[in-house]
């Protein structure tokens, strides 16, 4: 958690609305998110972010979850609902979704999807697809019984699938770490670039850097690409609402990743990380 950007994102977008709120990190060993959910209570908190190894451990101990959490089984924002009661939801897949429409215009209604990964972040995307509409999602995954599992969320159009149809894709997501600052692949993509045409629309779910070696790739081919940012800011605005009941400032909150992104060199940048 030390390594987030939320507090930049939230305490800026707490400012702009005129809230006196702070948002702080807090680092929870492995094994106490029930511990800390007590604790939020005990502080009357408005409520949390949760990133991982805990998703799964607060899905199991809040007192509520929203329908999308239920199917995840996993939590990445807590709203206090009243009388120390905690509700657990799931921004990620709606923040993409939002995202999409936001930078493209379009849904993805009727859209056939290839989504790259299979983890958390992956598996929010893959349901929230299904749930907008897609008439396919595909999932591409290293090992085939986690693009099961995926693909699962997606009931009827969901699919295991293998890169030959990324081809054939209206909408392709690398949903995996890969091409991350500091990783390193990095500079590597998470599947064969030549598959990409030049009438796709290509997201990286990869916020650091701005562009990734995937967008550079997909662009050249003549794709339109969009980047992690504007996912980051939309999961993190509707956790925004729930918490204020406020609209989020998206301009404000975008400003701030970005302005972050683009400013000191990367060792006052890590530096910086430890200090929120």
């Amino acid at each position: 958690m030390r390594h987030s950007l939320s507090p930049l994102i939230h305490n800026a977008a707490f400012a702009a609305v005129g809230l006196d709120w702070v948002y702080v990190a807090f680092e929870v060993a492995d094994g106490d998110a029930p511990a800390a959910l007590d604790a939020a209570r005990a502080l009357g908190l408005a409520g949390l972010s949760v990133t991982m190894p805990h998703k799964a451990a607060v899905a199991a101990a809040v007192d509520e979850l929203t329908p999308t959490a239920a199917r995840l089984g996993a939590v990445n924002c807590v709203i206090a609902a009243g009388d120390g009661r905690l509700v657990g939801d799931n921004t990620d897949g709606g923040g993409f979704v939002d995202a999409l429409v936001a930078e493209t215009g379009r849904t993805p209604e009727g859209a056939r999807c290839v989504v790259v990964g299979a983890g958390g972040a992956a598996r929010a995307i893959v349901l929230a697809l299904a749930d907008a509409g897609a008439a396919r999602v595909g999932v591409l995954n290293r090992t085939p019984e986690g693009a099961a599992r995926a693909a699962a969320l997606a009931d009827d159009v969901g699919a295991v699938v293998t890169e030959d149809a990324i081809g054939d894709a209206d909408i392709v997501v690398n949903a995996t770490p890969v091409g991350m600052s500091g990783r390193a692949d990095q500079h590597l993509v998470a599947f064969d670039p030549a598959r990409i045409k030049e009438d796709q629309l290509v997201v990286d779910i990869v916020y650091e850097p701005l562009e990734t070696e995937l967008m550079r790739r997909a662009a050249a081919r003549g794709a339109r690409v969009v980047g992690g940012v504007p996912m980051l800011v939309h999961q993190a605005a509707r956790a925004f609402t729930s918490w204020t009941g406020q609209p989020a400032p998206l301009q404000v909150m975008t400003d701030q990743v970005l302005n972050f992104s683009r400013g000191p060199a990367d060792g006052v940048r890590e530096r910086a990380r430890y200090m929120v």
